[in-house]
């Protein structure tokens, strides 16, 4: 049932998009279903332009007919819409489980609005049971490794490191960088954390996305509802 969920709430994100929109388009299972969505609807003559946050998810829009762009062309965007591999009640995300975690943060940032769509398998109380992915650059990899190691001992964080595809094959997202797959269990001070991995040379960036988003559609058996973020006071 997760890919009938997937794709109601991403028709229901695909309604909020208006002719001239300028929009960021996500990468992974559920933000294909947006982009089907949303070809439909330019079929039916919505008039929009679109940034790719990857190689795969540029290649299905265009082969869908759907007019894309680059940042550098057009660096400011109306709306991002794309999926989560978690979120919490703050709207604070786990991303990057397709690897594509640099591109979606920098077209959400870029972006005025974000949706975020998922199933409400992806909806949890505390972030960290996905594993939070750190993409760095592959020089020097083991003395970043090791600086991620001591910032989450400073943290009382899980010491588990895993790099993506393993040592002979190593996963290289599409600006040919490597992914730590962090497994935390559970992520009680996202923005420190957050914080102190970006301040690590070799660490390009990481998962956790805070105060992009502004709301989420999730779908589950009660059908689509409308997340918004709780402010914490």
């Amino acid at each position: 049932m997760s890919d009938e969920f997937k794709k109601q709430a991403a028709d229901r994100a695909a309604e909020d998009v208006t002719s001239g929109m300028r929009l960021g388009i996500g990468t992974g299972s559920t933000a294909e279903f947006f982009v089907h969505a949303l070809a439909r609807r330019v079929g039916e003559g919505l008039d929009v332009i679109g940034v790719p946050t990857s190689e795969r998810t540029a290649e299905l829009a265009s082969s869908l007919g759907i007019r894309l762009t680059t940042l550098d062309e057009m660096p400011q965007l109306d709306l991002t819409v794309d999926g989560a591999d978690e979120l919490d009640p703050q709207l604070v995300l786990i991303k990057g489980g397709g690897g594509a975690l640099l591109r979606e943060k920098i077209v959400a940032a870029a972006s005025g609005q974000m949706i975020v769509i998922a199933d409400s398998s992806k909806q949890v109380e505390t972030l960290g049971r996905f594993p939070l992915p750190i993409e760095v650059v592959p020089f020097g990899l083991e003395a970043t490794r090791h600086a991620i190691l001591k910032v989450l001992d400073a943290l009382d964080l899980p010491p588990e490191l895993e790099l993506r595809g393993g040592s002979d094959r190593p996963f290289k997202t599409d600006g040919g960088h490597f992914i730590l797959d962090a497994h935390l269990q559970k992520i009680k001070q996202a923005e420190l954390l957050a914080d102190r991995l970006v301040a690590i040379p070799g660490v390009v960036e990481h998962g956790l996305f805070i105060n992009l988003a502004t709301k989420a559609y999730v779908a589950g058996t009660d059908g689509v509802k409308t997340v918004l973020p709780i402010q914490v006071v």
